[in-house]
């Protein structure tokens, strides 16, 4: 039969301290136990046990109560059930005793917002405490099936869950179906169900609801069940979520329902895409790869693969679950082009004379990197300017090929990769050739006296071409030089000739000089007589000369000793570092070759005619160079 004191309140208490709340809780002020209350029913068992163990009973509840304190609370509706530290301790309006301290007080009836809050409990003190839960939700439709339950009539009811979020009524609002109505209305499906009251579980398993069945569970029997008709649950018309009378009551759970849609759906690597999602009658409501989140709200997600959203609301009426796919293009594309495939280049020397470019283009999209090799890392998108460059520094044909890749890659992990091939061609080329031939001296000359004469016109000109030709090939060659060997012949003693070599080097130094070729391009060297061509040599070079010896050079029974001495009055010149020797042809051909030629020292009046142009040029250094001592400043002003 139904018991007068259905359907209370749920109050909770979550302390560090819940283990020691069954023997302090006090006997409430409205019992339904049949008159028999908690601390009741330990009286009835000390007075069974020998003196000695309740006195010790005695001398513990003393320090329990010591330690305790009263927590009186009143709820509305008067159905509402009160748990105690998460524990449920029973339905309706009571006076509970509990350890000093923080407890967490909540009150639970279905159909009602829930309350929740923190009570302090002090030792030996009675604290008050008044609640009244606010109704709301909207009416359940069905169609329903009815679980019903005997046994435990104080016990709270949870279904799929545990905690007091779950909660749908205790079992003596559920426990009847004649006259009076005490149902729990459910959607058919299969439910977890937890029966537990204070610290302990009295039953906990699934129960399968079918549309106008009833399900009675049998609670002191392990749960046993037992299936009705009840044709009733098929047509109801939609309920309030929680009705009471007098010995009635009806609790229909409504079904939990879930949301989830997606702005985007198909998103390129680094899109964005809101996620919104509502949920009702839900306890918690959780999002794949996201988690928990509130009933009802939005996100915005930035997958870096396709994902299945998948949205997971749970509550008292079951679970429901919404899913939203987002596919994610994780693949970048990528493209790279030359404006050329094929330059050229062309060097002489050390000068370029041909250094094509070309114009290296790439491009991506979905992505956010790219990497172009050999460049490194670039822009998205961009170009660069390729110049011809071989790889080789020799001389020799250039025939290279260079390879330009471009890899774009996203947070994503997706990567694309483009190639480019360029190939160059062209040559590196030695300097162009430059004419060396020696410098002859009349015998004796320059002298101690005349530093200055012994260079004919004719050997000037030879200078003359040197020196122009140089000034060209310098740009072939940057480290080329010009080294001046001097020479003289046999006669005199071995100081005299070196110094009158060292005269003749310093004279066509000076000469060069004259003519624009830069000082520190030019080095001496003067040998004096030891490094002589011997008469073989020198026929051997007479043989070779473009121009024939002048037939009076071979008459005389010294006229082979006079060439021989004539070849070896000169001075030689070597490009350097490449180390090419000028060629040693006599001026056979030239007007002042008798000068040049003959053993005896020419008198100064005949070399200084034979010199004017030489005189000229050397006479116009030593000019400048005497302006520029005496007005230092000159070139400044000029």
């Amino acid at each position: 039969m139904p018991s007068r004191s259905y359907g209370h309140a749920v109050v909770m208490l979550l302390s560090a301290c819940t283990l020691c709340l069954a023997p302090v809780f006090a006997q409430s002020s409205n019992s339904s136990n049949g008159g028999q209350s908690s601390s009741g029913q330990q009286t009835q068992d000390v007075s069974k046990q020998p003196a000695d163990q309740a006195n010790q009973v005695a001398t513990q509840q003393s320090k329990n109560f010591s330690d305790t304190g009263k927590l009186k609370i009143h709820v509305t509706p008067k159905q509402a059930y009160v748990f105690v530290d998460g524990q449920p301790m029973r339905d309706g309006s009571h006076t509970f005793r509990l350890p000093a301290g923080d407890h967490k007080i909540e009150v639970h009836n279905y159909g009602y917002a829930p309350n929740k809050q923190d009570v302090t409990i002090t030792a030996g003190k009675t604290t008050d405490l008044n609640v009244t839960l606010q109704a709301g939700g909207d009416k359940v439709s069905g169609p329903f099936g009815d679980i019903e339950f005997k046994g435990h009539p104080r016990a709270a009811v949870m279904l799929n869950g545990d905690t007091p979020d779950y909660f749908v009524g205790h079992v003596d609002e559920f426990n009847w179906d004649w006259i009076w109505h005490q149902r729990l209305l459910v959607h058919p499906g299969t439910y977890e169900v937890n029966i537990k009251q204070k610290d302990k579980t009295i039953w906990t398993g699934q129960v399968t609801a079918k549309a106008g069945k009833r399900t009675i569970v049998y609670l002191n029997k392990n749960g046993k069940t037992k299936t009705k008709e009840w044709k009733e649950g098929l047509n109801m018309s939609p309920q309030p979520r929680f009705q009471a009378g007098v010995a009635s009551a009806e609790v229909p759970v409504s079904p939990v329902s879930a949301q989830l849609t997606a702005q985007n759906t198909s998103l390129k690597c680094g899109d964005q895409s809101d996620l919104k999602w509502s949920s009702t009658d839900a306890v918690v409501t959780s999002i794949s790869n996201i988690g928990n989140v509130p009933p009802q709200g939005d996100k915005t997600v930035s997958p870096t693969k396709s994902e299945t959203y998948v949205l997971t609301a749970k509550g008292p009426g079951g679970t429901a679950t919404q899913s939203v796919n987002v596919g994610v293009d994780v693949q970048p594309t990528a493209s790279i082009t030359l404006s050329q495939p094929e330059i050229h280049y062309h060097k002489i020397g050390d000068k370029v004379v041909q250094q094509d470019s070309t114009t290296l283009t790439w491009s991506s999209s979905n992505a956010n990197s790219v990497q172009v090799t050999p460049l490194g890392k670039q822009s998205l998108t961009g170009n660069e300017t390729i110049t011809a460059q071989p790889k080789q520094e020799n001389e020799g044909p250039v025939n290279d090929t260079d390879n330009y890749a471009v890899t774009a890659t996203n947070a994503c992990g997706g990567t694309a990769t483009q190639t480019a091939t360029l190939h160059v061609t062209g040559s590196i080329d030695p300097p162009p050739a430059l004419a060396l031939t020696s410098t002859f001296y009349p015998t004796a000359y320059p002298t101690v006296k005349h530093p200055k004469d012994g260079l004919l016109d004719s050997e000037a000109k030879v200078l003359d071409d040197l020196a122009d030709h140089f000034k060209d090939y310098q740009q072939y060659d940057h480290k080329g030089t010009l080294l001046i060997v001097a020479h003289a012949d046999v006669r005199g003693s071995d100081d005299s000739n070196q110094a009158l070599s060292e005269r003749r080097a310093e004279l066509v130094k000076e000469y060069l000089i004259s003519k624009g070729v830069p000082e520190d391009k030019i080095q001496v060297k003067a040998v004096g007589e030891s490094d002589q061509l011997d008469q073989d040599k020198v026929e051997a070079l007479q043989s070779q000369d473009s121009s024939q010896p002048q037939r009076w050079m071979d008459k005389g029974k010294n006229a082979k000793k006079a060439t021989w001495l004539a070849y070896n009055r000169r001075a030689d010149i070597i490009l350097e570092p490449r180390g090419t020797e000028s060629k040693q042809e006599y001026p056979n051909d030239v007007a002042d070759v008798r000068l040049l030629w003959q053993q005896t020292t020419p008198p100064i009046h005949r070399v200084q005619k034979a010199e004017q142009n030489a005189n000229a040029a050397l006479s116009a250094k030593a000019s400048s160079n005497a302006n520029s001592n005496a007005n230092p400043d000159s070139n400044h002003h000029k």
